[in-house]
């Protein structure tokens, strides 16, 4: 199926988690606010304050919008922007994670904890300790060991951090450098802190080589997403500037992962973002562009599509 239809059109919503619990297929995606603000690559026009859980019975039915599930104010650690969120469940509760900006307008990841996967949801007091950028995906394995990967380049100021302290200023790598990697970290039992220090999860060449920063049509911008098919690791992300959705695989969710191509031509707007989902036996990518607002980037609207392995177990391309 691929409709290509925004699930939603009565509010705008980007960067979708989707995820599959109680049988329903439950969306985590931003709310983007309709507003009138100048665009930057700092993405200062991305001032989003809520969050809005989508649900549907089936990937091609209708969409039920569960209403505001956390809002900013409620928060007291984070000042502005909450960004891509994702969520996870585990003994009776459901978990929220999303980044916004500190008081010090540092990006953080927070984690608020439900009854129910619409929510509501209540935020711990502080953020994750030793958390940092944006963009969480948490990663469920077959032995029940929760993962947690992120972080975004540029306005995601994952660059800010090569020396493990936040340095405002810093730039991305020189072209002919290793790239920027996505992080990875183990959670805690109780999923509400890291249990290992954040490591680069590695993205190499077939020839083992890690990819160069200049490489911007294969190299990680933002947006990870785990998942797992036939026991190989699918670790899947965005190129940002050459707006392509790739993917790497290992045999382990720590990595190394080798690149193997990109699956998801340049939607309308400047970001992209995505989950893959199973239900029912099929495959499902959910993303987002901006065909709702007439391709404003910060008024987006969230999409869905099916999704084909090869029997290599290569991703079929898809189009926008």
């Amino acid at each position: 199926m691929s409709s290509r239809k925004p699930l939603v059109t009565h509010i705008y919503t980007a960067d979708p988690s989707a995820h599959v619990f109680e049988g329903r297929m439950y969306i985590y995606p931003s709310h983007d606010l309709d507003l009138e603000v100048e665009e930057n690559d700092n993405g200062d026009q991305y001032q989003m304050t809520d969050y809005h859980i989508l649900s549907q019975d089936r990937p091609d039915g209708p969409t039920t919008d569960h209403g505001e599930a956390l809002h900013l104010k409620q928060v007291p650690w984070a000042s502005r922007q909450m960004w891509a969120p994702d969520a996870a469940f585990k003994d009776g509760k459901y978990y929220l994670y999303f980044p916004a900006r500190d008081k010090d307008g540092i990006f953080r990841i927070g984690v608020a904890v439900g009854t129910r996967p619409e929510g509501p949801f209540v935020p711990e007091a502080e953020p994750i300790k030793g958390s940092f950028s944006i963009d969480p995906c948490v990663f469920r394995d077959d032995d029940g060991q929760f993962y947690m990967y992120f972080g975004g380049l540029w306005g995601g100021q994952l660059q800010c951090w090569p020396t493990g302290r936040f340095i405002a200023d810093a730039k991305t790598p020189p072209e002919d450098a290793p790239a920027l990697c996505p992080k990875v970290a183990k959670l805690t039992p109780d999923l509400l802190q890291f249990a290992t220090t954040p490591a680069d999860a590695v993205i190499v060449d077939k020839a083992g080589a890690v990819l160069k920063a200049g490489n911007n049509t294969a190299r990680y911008f933002e947006g990870p997403w785990m998942h797992k098919y036939n026991g190989t690791y699918y670790l899947s992300y965005s190129t940002g500037d050459t707006h392509l959705l790739c993917y790497a695989t290992a045999k382990s969710p720590l990595g190394p992962f080798t690149f193997r191509g990109s699956f998801l031509s340049p939607v309308l707007g400047w970001t992209t973002h995505h989950s893959i989902v199973e239900f029912q036996g099929k495959w499902y990518l959910y993303y987002h562009d901006s065909t709702l607002s007439g391709g404003v980037s910060h008024r987006r609207c969230v999409k869905v599509q099916e999704l084909v392995y090869e029997a290599d177990g290569s991703i079929r391309p898809m189009e926008a």
